[in-house]
């Protein structure tokens, strides 16, 4: 098969990693550890008296461990979406460490997203405005220019066309250095236009319709479908409306939680502290 198409080779091994990180978070779904009452307890101070103790108790592991569960979900979904599209267009995603592009404090190499020929890409889902703290935006803002000074045209792709003024921050700093930025239909016809035929049908079929299906399930302003979770011991029962999922569990044991720090502002409600 892959001797008659070329593609073949990319199109199978996008979609097995695709179906490899849907299994490995089957792991963590199963493995992810229930939070004791040491690590949780003190958060419900903030809520104590608008429920009974039991209920409140409950509430406080439950919803750590969706929190803990959400924050695997965005980081092995970062781990997984570069990749993939980079793959998909014919390009390869280069670590800091190997990359061509350096930073301009000379301090390590920057990451990229996909690198084709001389075209260094930033590929996003989405920018928000709450994006990240001003010292890694301010990094997302150099990248362009560090592209730039490494012989390479700097490309933005954000597949979520939702304008707001950090997007349009950063695509003025790629077209500052010499590079160009695909929004949202723009961007998924340009990788389109980057990939092969076959690939081509992969984006679409593996990547923008399962997106796609995901952000139009949902009315915008309308009630969210009642939710209930049920501690079998041996499994998990998640249910939506309708629909339940069951999770078997494996043995599991405490989770870690990191020691809280307290803000450079934590104590500015005291008496005496202002400063």
């Amino acid at each position: 098969m892959t001797h008659a198409n070329p593609e073949a080779e990319t199109f199978i091994a996008c979609a097995a990693a695709i179906h490899k990180a849907r299994l490995k978070y089957q792991r963590v779904l199963a493995s992810q550890p229930l939070a004791s009452m040491d690590q949780v307890a003190p958060r419900g101070l903030l809520q104590y008296g608008q429920m009974d103790a039991h209920p409140l108790a409950a509430l406080l592991v439950w919803r750590k461990w969706l929190y803990d569960l959400d924050n695997r979900a965005a980081q092995d979904t970062g781990y997984l979406f570069e990749p993939v599209i980079a793959g998909a267009i014919g390009g390869v995603p280069y670590s800091a460490t190997k990359s061509p592009v350096r930073r301009a404090s000379g301090k390590g190499g920057r990451q990229v997203d996909c690198l084709k020929g001389q075209h260094a890409y930033e590929i996003k889902l989405r920018i928000t405005i709450a994006a990240s703290g001003q010292g890694r935006w301010g990094e997302e803002l150099q990248f362009p220019s560090e592209a730039q000074a490494a012989g390479l045209v700097p490309v933005l792709v954000v597949l979520d066309p939702t304008p707001n003024p950090k997007l349009s921050e950063l695509i003025r700093a790629f077209e500052a250095s010499g590079g160009a930025a695909y929004i949202g239909e723009e961007a998924w016809r340009h990788l389109k236009e980057e990939a092969g035929p076959e690939m081509a049908v992969f984006l679409e079929k593996y990547i923008r319709e399962p997106l796609d299906d995901i952000y139009l399930a949902l009315d915008e302003g309308d009630p969210l479908p009642t939710l209930s979770l049920t501690d079998r011991i041996r499994s998990i029962d998640i249910t939506v409306g309708q629909s339940t999922v069951t999770i078997e569990r494996d043995d599991v044991g405490e989770s870690i939680e990191p020691v809280d720090l307290i803000p450079d502002d934590g104590g500015d409600f005291l008496p005496g502290m202002d400063r």
